[in-house]
């Protein structure tokens, strides 16, 4: 009987939970089909009275959504990729090789995570100013290819790979850099999907960033795109929630593609310290 009360309490948090979170989702859809009255009314209505399909179309016409599709897919995927290989390269100096001061400089890595972004917001942009990279992809890419939280997941990861493994390919005739590539990765695919979701998420939803280093709509991302909804005499909700939607599939499909290995990076991340 306590067994089934632990469950039962269990499972009513994790619905609820589930409710929290999903809920924001629920009402940005059904808001996608209201008309625009019921959007401004002053009690909660969950369900459009006719549901408006054609705010999709209207929302996808009135800002070159294609283009910013197109940029936003570019960017993310050319920053997860240079992402991964530096991550991988950094992890694996960390995890498997002895140097002077590797332990030092890890902590020093770490210790970056601290500094707020905003921080250096300023310094990177007069960087970017000093290159003349401003309004190019190269300013839009090269800040983020580099992470100290994915070398940190990746570190952790390849960590809980027995070491002996390691010893034995190099006793073998294993180069270092070919253990990595034919071992070290194959075995933590969990954990290279999971750094690899989280960079295209953040990438695909960066914002202010792209927003100071872009001057023209050419170069412009879905984020910054949502903007043409908000203006000074109000915000075209239903129109703002029907482009929120479609900016988001692709990331919920990509998420669902790749959930059990995601959760699998996470789960065994950090077994072995």
């Amino acid at each position: 009987m306590r067994k089934l009360i632990k469950r039962f309490l269990l499972y009513a948090v994790l619905i609820g939970g589930a409710l929290v979170m999903i809920t924001p989702f629920v009402w940005m859809i059904t808001s996608s089909l209201k008309a625009p009255h019921e959007i401004s009314l002053k009690y909660i209505k969950w369900l459009p009275e006719a549901p408006q399909w054609r705010n999709y179309k209207v929302a996808w016409d009135a800002a070159p959504f294609a283009m910013y599709f197109k940029n936003s897919f570019f960017i993310a995927f050319v920053v997860m990729i240079i992402e991964v290989v530096f991550s991988s390269l950094a992890a694996y100096a960390f995890a498997k090789m002895n140097f002077f001061g590797k332990n030092v400089l890890f902590v020093l890595f770490l210790g970056t995570m601290m500094i707020p972004g905003e921080v250096m917001l300023i310094p990177n942009y007069i960087t970017m100013v000093n290159f003349g990279w401003i309004d190019t992809y190269y300013a839009l890419i090269i800040p983020w290819t580099v992470s100290v939280f994915s070398i940190f997941l990746l570190r952790q990861f390849f960590m809980s790979i027995p070491h002996e493994l390691f010893e034995a390919a190099i006793l073998d005739g294993c180069g270092k850099f070919k253990y990595l590539i034919m071992v070290m990765l194959p075995l933590s695919k969990p954990a290279l999907v999971t750094v690899m979701l989280f960079k295209f998420i953040g990438s695909w939803n960066s914002f202010l960033w792209v927003l100071i280093m872009t001057n023209t709509p050419t170069m412009r991302t879905i984020p910054v795109g949502l903007t043409y909804f908000v203006s000074d005499v109000g915000t075209q909700y239903n129109y703002l929630m029907a482009a929120s939607t479609f900016a988001m599939a692709p990331i919920l499909i990509l998420f669902l593609l790749l959930q059990k290995q995601f959760i699998q990076g996470v789960a065994r991340t950090g077994l072995k310290g």
